[in-house]
Formats: C-alpha cells, sequence, structure tokens
C-alpha cells in the first residue's frame, strides 16, 4: 500500500511538473511571437531565437538571422497575429492563429497553425502551415471561431491514442468501416471550409470530392500534440494527387472527436532550406 502511494505521488509530481514546464514553454512561444510581429523587437527576438533554428516554413531560409531581418518589413506591412488557441506538450507549443495584413504572406487573412520547439528556453524549431481565411462554411462556422477551453488533462494521453488511430485507420488507411468509434454521430462540428456539421456534412464533402476526381490520402503522421481535450497533428499526404501537409487539431469528448479545425496547404517543390516542410 505505502509503494502503492508513493508511486501515485511521484505520479502526480510529476504531471504538476510537466504542466508547469508547458506553460513555461507556452509563454515563450507567445513571447517570440509578440517580439517579431506586436512589438517589432529585433533584440528580444535574438534572445528567444536560437542561433541555430531550424526553420520549416518553405519560403523563410533556415536560422535565427533572417527572421530578425525580416522584422522591418513587418512591421511596415502591420502584419499581426491574433491567437486563438495555445497547446503544449513536452518541448512542443502549437498556436492557433489568425493573421491580419498578411499580404508579404500573400494574402489579405492567413489563418495558420505555428509549431514551436522549445529548448533550453529558446524558440530551436518552427513548423506551420497557412492558408487563406474564407467565408463561414455551410454549417456558418469560421476556421477559427468554437471553443477554447482546454479540460480533461488527465484525458490526455487516451485522447492522443484516440486520434492517433483515427489518423492511421481512417484517413491513412482508408478504412472509414468504424467511423463513429472515432468520432461522435450526435456532435461533430466543422470548421473546414468546405465541409458542413456531423458526418452527413463529411459525407457530402468527400462525396462531391470523389466526383470531381479528387481524392484525400494521408500518407505519414510527423507531429502529434496534446493536452487534454485537444489534440493536434502535422501530416504529409496528397490531395488531387498533389503534394499536401494537413495540419489538424480536434477537440474530443467522452472518447469521441467533437470539433475539427484544420489548414490544407500544397508542400511545394522547392524551399528556402533544405529542412523539409516536416
Amino acid at each position: 500500500m505505502r509503494l502503492t502511494t508513493l508511486t501515485l505521488a511521484a505520479a502526480t509530481l510529476l504531471s504538476v511538473a510537466s504542466a508547469h514546464a508547458a506553460d513555461s514553454n507556452k509563454d515563450i512561444a507567445k513571447a517570440a511571437l509578440n517580439a517579431i510581429f506586436v512589438d517589432h523587437d529585433a533584440q528580444a527576438a535574438t534572445n528567444l531565437l536560437a542561433e541555430d533554428y531550424i526553420q520549416h516554413n518553405p519560403y523563410v531560409p533556415t536560422g535565427a538571422a533572417p527572421i530578425i531581418g525580416f522584422i522591418p518589413k513587418l512591421k511596415k506591412s502591420g502584419m499581426t497575429p491574433t491567437i486563438h488557441r495555445v497547446i503544449a506538450e513536452d518541448d512542443l507549443v502549437v498556436l492557433h492563429i489568425t493573421y491580419d495584413n498578411a499580404q508579404p504572406a500573400g494574402a489579405d487573412t492567413l489563418v495558420a497553425f505555428d509549431v514551436f520547439r522549445i529548448e533550453e528556453g529558446k524558440v530551436a524549431e518552427h513548423w506551420d502551415n497557412l492558408e487563406p481565411k474564407t467565408a463561414p462554411n455551410p454549417s456558418g462556422h469560421s476556421q477559427t471561431d468554437g471553443a477554447t477551453e482546454i479540460t480533461d488533462l488527465d484525458k490526455t494521453a487516451a485522447n492522443k491514442a484516440l486520434v492517433v488511430d483515427f489518423l492511421e485507420t481512417v484517413l491513412k488507411n482508408g478504412d472509414a468501416s468504424n467511423v463513429t468509434d472515432f468520432i461522435s454521430a450526435e456532435t461533430y462540428i466543422q470548421h473546414n471550409s468546405n465541409i458542413g456539421d456531423g458526418l452527413d456534412g463529411l459525407g457530402a464533402a468527400l462525396k462531391a470530392m470523389a466526383e470531381q476526381g479528387i481524392t484525400v490520402k494521408y500518407d505519414k503522421i510527423h507531429l502529434v500534440v496534446a493536452e487534454g481535450n485537444f489534440v493536434f497533428a502535422a501530416s504529409e499526404g496528397h490531395l488531387g494527387g498533389k503534394p499536401t501537409a494537413f495540419f489538424d487539431l480536434f477537440r474530443v469528448e467522452e472518447g469521441r472527436i467533437v470539433e475539427h479545425w484544420d489548414t490544407v496547404s500544397e508542400i511545394p517543390a522547392e524551399m528556402a532550406h533544405a529542412n523539409g516542410k516536416f
């Protein structure tokens, strides 16, 4: 009994320590974003970015120097971020963001998932996926509205396992025979611009795509980050035969996926670095 009590106490302390580390990493990621896009503070950005910062955005060279050098142009453009959601696990932090005045990145407004790896108090690596802001989807949802509260921290591992199983079984292997084992049949709120709510909305969108000869295939899941009821995944695959990056955020409730956000973008053949999209 005493060993069990000690084991539980150790597990609790480890969980608390992990939560504190995740919160600290969130603060670092948000501080770096603010230094670059809000305060336009090159010195603060220098202090927050690792010198050998690894970049996966296809259009930005790797290293901290290119980011810091781009700050004056960002200031001139007025490009500003609005953070909608932040989740973290271990050394990874995911930010769900809208960028306004985003003409330097190719659109008036962009919706993005930015993923940061934190090492020794600095941002050491960055992945992102961006797409233009669109009109509300068939169910009236935007790409960023919806639930934001992180709950069910004790279910993080189970929720992560559920989403990974869904990605592998349904989206990678194409087996949707037991889709209700993963997605709620009662509540499924969709934020993809082209898909309505519910399994009916998902089925209708997939049918329409099939009729146009457009196929969706996930080939590899690269990153999975979970915190409580939210699970994020960055995956590589094909959309309409073109190499595509799929960044998905799922909200899980009572063992089923009940809400979904995503950004989808084609992976270019040529990049500004040799790090790849993932």
